[in-house]
């Protein structure tokens, strides 16, 4: 197993959080309109990534339907058809595909995708989702990292595409926000043990925990210390104290810092 580098445009280049949505301008999170937006801006792009019932990775943040549109249930019970059928909120968009994205995009910026956790206990996945995943990435050209909260998801994805750069998406894990997940699996997670395991070059960490030791210790060895999610000027002037680059929304960031 390597561990490739995070390309230098991930530190750059400010990340904007499912895009650069905007839903009272139409563009709602993780829409077509909102990559367009990050590209014309320049910034950075986060996606999420869940599956569909028939297998297809598409780009939607909630395992359920109910917030983001006018359907319900949950994402992994709709074929790729039905779920395409609704629109996202506020939006006359659809839900898109990573292969969508991935065309809208082109390698324009850099593009950090999180592989949204299918166990709902952060526990070994079947792997049909990473695999998706790293086959749509297989042909991509442009900077592109993935990464996610369920360690094992990055360790697929080191076995299926040893080639893209990937991280961890880390935590404070205070179990009041994370429940039902168990109290001592968040206490595992806190200490991000498998960093090493999953030959990971970053962490997208909470950014009101970025003050935490082993954050610290991980960054002295070697890893690019991303951060998750800023809304203000002054707190990306805080975050950027300790993280190299900060994962955003809410606001324009500033660009070329």
């Amino acid at each position: 197993m390597t561990r490739p580098s995070l390309p230098s445009a991930f530190v750059t280049t400010p990340i904007a959080h499912r895009a650069y949505h905007n839903r009272a301008a139409g563009r709602p999170e993780n829409s077509i309109g909102a990559v367009r937006a990050a590209v014309s801006a320049g910034y950075g792009i986060e996606i999420d990534l869940q599956l569909t019932h028939d297998g297809v990775a598409v780009v939607f943040h909630d395992e359920w339907l109910e917030r983001l549109t006018d359907g319900s249930g949950f994402v992994r019970d709709l074929t790729l058809a039905e779920l395409q059928a609704l629109t996202l909120r506020d939006s006359a968009d659809p839900v898109p595909t990573l292969t969508q994205v991935l065309d809208e995009i082109r390698g324009k910026v850099p593009l950090l995708i999180e592989i949204k956790d299918q166990t709902d206990t952060m526990s070994q996945t079947d792997a049909r989702l990473e695999m998706v995943t790293a086959a749509a990435l297989s042909v991509y050209r442009g900077p592109v990292a993935v990464m996610s909260f369920n360690p094992h998801s990055i360790a697929h994805l080191a076995r299926l595409a040893p080639h893209i750069p990937r991280g961890l998406t880390t935590s404070a894990y205070d179990p009041a926000d994370w429940a039902p997940l168990d109290p001592a699996r968040c206490a595992d997670l806190r200490e991000i043990p498998d960093y090493d395991r999953t030959e990971s070059s970053f962490i997208s960490h909470e950014a009101k925990d970025l003050a935490r030791a082993r954050v610290a210790a991980l960054a002295a060895h070697g890893a690019v210390i991303l951060c998750w999610t800023i809304r203000s000027a002054l707190a990306e002037q805080e975050a950027r104290k300790l993280a190299q680059n900060i994962t955003f929304e809410d606001y324009p960031a500033a660009l070329g810092t």
